[in-house]
């Protein structure tokens, strides 16, 4: 049998969990490829070409040539500061057209490679839709909160006063604002009368508004192919926490607990990603005071670094299993 080619795809600054994963690849006989895109393209170059009826696809990592066109898996992690450097050699008008082709052949490759890939860059890109996740989890039989989502300062008016004002407000994607060389994250917030006074802005973003659900604990659920890991935080033990347990994630990182799923429950969800064709998926729920789960949303490469620390690793070698293909999965 020949060998398990993986390719990981990631950055040279990730965390620790990568190389753990990696570490089980090997373990297992297999060869894991690791592509840090932060090096690509100065350091890195990556070549396909179509010759005498066969594809040949080549990354060169400075230091070894890897042949790609007969890997086996792919675990696509990270892509964090593709293309960096290139401000420093390309003239600013031609910088965004640079970074743009960049990004599209390397995931042009990726989606391009014959196997089995954890998640294809294609459902990643499905999954920025929020909007979608909820319908899907919705028709899997997940309970998830009154939302709305809306530029319109009328219709999320009366959304909240329909709500009885009590609310949160998020944006669909992860960002921070840079303000005076300061990092601010935006998380998400209740919605307070200051705000209501402002709604005339929402015109020009449209934003989420949900019905506040109230919290018993918060879970974390991480599914890898048909295994799922659950954990769980009482975040509203501390009041910066209540809302976003993600503003005091650092401090309480240590507080998360292994959380045992109903399996009506974890039948939902892995139906929720059987829908998707994922393989991996980092999903945050709430537990109601009256014992009722509620689906916020999943994230594809959500992390688990700390997660795994509470479980000896498994979550990392169910990731390694699963590209090696010795734990079941699903094709893709």
């Amino acid at each position: 049998m020949a060998k398990q080619k993986i390719l990981v795809v990631t950055h040279s600054a990730d965390n620790t969990s990568t190389r753990i994963v990696i570490e089980n690849i090997v373990k297992a006989g297999g060869e894991a490829i690791r592509f840090d895109v932060d090096r690509y393209p100065l350091e890195t170059s990556l070549s396909s070409s179509f010759v005498n009826g066969r594809w040949r696809i080549l990354l060169d990592t400075g230091y070894v040539v890897h042949d790609l066109d007969d890997v086996t898996a792919v675990w696509y992690r990270r892509s964090y500061n593709l293309g960096k450097g290139l401000q420093t050699v390309i003239d600013p008008e031609y910088l965004p057209a640079t970074i743009g082709e960049v990004k599209r052949t390397l995931m042009g490759m990726l989606e391009g490679l014959n196997c089995f890939q954890l998640a294809r860059n294609s459902v990643y890109r499905r999954l920025d839709s929020k909007e979608e996740q909820l319908k899907v989890a919705v028709r899997n039989g997940l309970l998830i909160p009154d939302t709305c989502i809306s530029n319109d300062p009328a219709i999320v008016g009366r959304f909240i006063e329909e709500q009885g004002g009590s609310v949160i407000s998020k944006m669909q994607s992860s960002f921070a604002v840079y303000k005076e060389a300061e990092e601010h994250v935006v998380f998400t917030n209740a919605v307070t009368a200051d705000h209501l006074q402002g709604l005339d802005t929402l015109r020009y973003c449209p934003m989420v508004f949900q019905q506040q659900v109230e919290k018993k604990l918060e879970l974390r659920v991480t599914i890898v192919g048909q295994e799922v890991f659950a954990f769980s935080i009482d975040s509203q033990r501390v009041d910066n926490a209540r809302v976003d347990w993600r503003k005091e994630g650092a401090n309480m990182v240590h507080e998360w607990l292994p959380y045992q799923l109903p399996d009506e429950v974890k039948a939902k969800l892995l139906s929720f990603m059987d829908e998707y064709g994922l393989n991996y998926g980092a999903i945050d729920l709430i537990l109601t005071p009256d014992n009722q789960y509620y689906f916020l949303e999943v994230n594809a490469a959500g992390e688990f670094f700390w997660l795994d620390k509470l479980c000896d690793h498994a979550i990392s070698r169910q990731i390694a299993a699963v590209l090696m293909g010795t734990s079941a999965r699903r094709g893709n």
